[in-house]
């Protein structure tokens, strides 16, 4: 009976707590930003603030959104452009360049890029030799005094040879491989069709050129997983021994993504056993070395993720987590998100639009947030909570908190998934599952949200 309760108990709270709540790769979350029906005019000079700030001291991260692919994965929630014409790429790499000379007229000095990510859609749908212009040209209009931190995500059946060794004789020592799952049957589900000798060349290829850190992306909850499947997929994951591992919750939203409409929910493990399936691979992980980081992300002990997890010096931000801690974040591309600190913006989605708004033919944003002071803070708090497992209340006012929340609180202490004072909040082991529901209760943001519209995925 005392091995049976424990297990009941967390099944209650598994049901109880697998709500729609938000991720928080930013606060305000995106849903409820309001946008300034003038912030392509006063967006120069939040990014100037920003870059003053930080450019001398920590220099700034810069992501470039690469959009294409030639065919949709089913499970994908990101913004995506899908097409097999790669004439599309010089103009494509035109608009960024523009982009950027943007900002270049905006800064009194030259940049100093800490930390350069190449996401998608799929970068490697590029040349090398697009992809060497691209990055060539960014790098000739910037400093170099801090040790950059350079990385893109590569798809298993596309990424070259020659692509890894011209990102890697650009100053690019990491590289992310979406996996997924191993199993046919779920690959075909989604439209995902990768067969594993692919990734194994993939990721030979990588250390052989001299990746120094090589990362899976992993999802569970996709349709037709189960235990044994996700147990399959580990045993081949933990052979070729990614440094990291970022193993997500699949998110399904097919009101904001109709792909995700080829299965039905029906095909979608329950809640039960979509927490087992994170369980099986969490615990074949940390068997296997690997250390839990944050929220979904693991890396073996000598990697740099968990260094910077144990400093105390993890950040996160639109790129997830990552090892430098820049206040600018500057997003080039269709769909891309800036953060300036004090400021989100969101440049428009359709890559004609970014086309025409690059040759100053319309508006570039489509939306956008400026932070107030309290936004500020929850932002602060919500991050130390994601990245951290806790957070000092000192710059932030209790008293805001509804007081229905602070009953959460107490709840969830009570519940043992959290404690907390008037001074500090610790997330304990118990509660890490939660940190999404844990943070919400601090998003005042949504405790005025009077809306009924669905906008997030469930917790777990």
């Amino acid at each position: 009976m005392e091995d049976i309760l424990p297990g009941l108990i967390m099944r209650e709270l598994i049901k109880k707590y697998n709500v729609p709540v938000p991720r928080y790769t930013s606060y305000p979350t995106v849903p409820l930003w309001e946008m300034p029906s003038d912030l392509d005019d006063i967006w120069p000079d939040l990014v100037k603030k920003a870059f003053d700030e930080t450019n001398s001291k920590r220099g700034i991260s810069l992501y470039m959104h690469l959009p294409f692919c030639e065919s949709l994965c089913t499970y994908c929630g990101c913004f995506q452009h899908i097409t097999i014409n790669h004439q599309v790429e010089k103009k494509y790499i035109e608009s960024l360049l523009k982009e950027w000379t943007k900002y270049l007229q905006i800064f009194d000095e030259k940049p100093e890029i800490r930390e350069i990510h190449l996401g998608g859609g799929t970068p490697t749908f590029f040349s090398p030799e697009n992809l060497k212009w691209l990055i060539s040209e960014i790098l000739a209009s910037s400093g170099s005094k801090f040790k950059p931190e350079f990385s893109f995500e590569g798809h298993p059946n596309n990424t070259k040879r020659e692509h890894l060794e011209t990102l890697f004789g650009l100053g690019f020592r990491r590289v992310s491989f979406g996996v997924q799952d191993f199993d046919p049957k779920i690959q075909y589900a989604i439209n995902r069709i990768q067969p594993y000798e692919k990734v194994v060349k993939a990721i030979s290829d990588a250390r052989k050129v001299g990746y120094r850190s090589v990362n899976f992306d992993l999802v569970y909850g996709l349709p037709f997983q189960n235990e044994q499947i996700v147990r399959n997929t580990f045993e081949k994951v933990l052979a070729l021994r990614p440094d990291r591992i970022a193993y997500y919750s699949y998110a399904h939203v097919p009101w904001k993504r109709p792909g995700q409409r080829r299965y039905s929910e029906s095909d979608l493990p329950d809640n039960e056993l979509k927490r087992n399936l994170y369980e099986i691979g969490r615990e074949k992980l940390e068997q296997a070395g690997y250390k839990e980081i944050g929220m979904d992300h693991f890396a073996l002990p000598d990697d740099d993720l968990y260094q910077a997890f144990t400093s105390g010096n993890l950040h996160r931000n639109f790129m997830g987590y990552t090892v430098t801690n820049t206040e600018l974040l500057i997003g080039l591309g269709a769909s891309a998100i800036s953060d300036a600190k004090y400021a989100f913006a969101q440049n428009v989605k359709n890559v004609k639009s970014y086309h025409s708004a690059m040759g100053n033919k319309e508006d570039q944003f489509i939306n956008g947030h400026v932070l107030t002071d309290e936004d500020l803070k929850v932002r602060e708090l919500i991050k130390e909570l994601i990245c951290q497992g806790k957070a000092n209340f000192s710059e932030f006012d209790m008293h805001l908190i509804p007081s229905k929340k602070i009953n959460k609180l107490i709840t969830m202490q009570n519940e043992g998934l959290l404690e907390f004072d008037d001074h500090s909040i610790q997330i304990t082991s118990k509660g890490k599952m939660f940190v999404r529901n844990i943070c919400s209760l601090f998003d005042l943001r949504m405790a005025k949200d009077q809306s009924n519209q669905p906008r997030y995925s469930k917790a777990i």
